[in-house]
């Protein structure tokens, strides 16, 4: 194939791309909202309720993350804690493992993590969520919510996997000579 009939069927790819995955988000949003109750998560101040979450925003959005022992949900924060200016402009953030406090704040420290991070653990948040489809066996994702007076919805939900759009290095890798290859994150990376 000659280079400008490839880079015509890759830009007419793209845009595509960025359509349909434009009305996904709208057809999720467009689900009806779901009423869910004022869960207790815990936190390094005690136990905090998820309307107080919002932080006197309107909109919400909460990352289910697996625990400091997945390195795929480390590199997604990772990457939060870089656009975490930008979305907290727009809306309330907050990450929620099944880690204990204490164990989440000293793994974030390490990370240099700077967003709200709280505790699922005793709390069936996770699990009415879809986040904890078995016990001990938690899955990365994300909610968003709004709140309307004192009433909480669930707008939408999404999971996280390789190539997702939560997350940067993997279509970054890609567009490498040897594309993604055998390459997944790790915990530490020799310097």
């Amino acid at each position: 194939m000659k280079t400008k009939a490839l880079t015509k069927k890759i830009t007419k790819l793209e845009a595509r791309l960025v359509e349909q995955n434009e009305h996904l988000a709208e057809l999720k949003r467009r689900q009806p909202p779901e009423v869910v109750r004022d869960y207790f998560l815990a936190g390094p101040e005690g136990k905090v309720r998820l309307s107080e979450l919002f932080r006197g925003k309107k909109d919400l959005i909460v990352i289910h993350n697996m625990g400091r022992q997945c390195r795929y949900c480390t590199m997604w924060a990772d990457g939060f804690n870089g656009l975490l200016p930008h979305l907290a402009d727009r809306a309330g953030f907050a990450v929620v493992s099944p880690d204990p406090v204490a164990v989440q704040q000293k793994f974030a420290l390490r990370r240099g993590w700077k967003f709200p991070f709280y505790s699922g653990r005793g709390s069936t948040f996770s699990k009415d969520m879809g986040f904890l489809p078995r016990p001990g066996e938690p899955w990365p994702g994300v909610s968003t919510f709004r709140r309307r007076g004192r009433t909480i919805w669930r707008v939408a939900r999404a999971g996280f996997g390789p190539f997702d759009p939560f997350c940067a290095t993997w279509p970054l890798f890609a567009l490498l000579d040897g594309g993604v290859g055998a390459w997944s994150p790790k915990l530490r990376y020799l310097r």
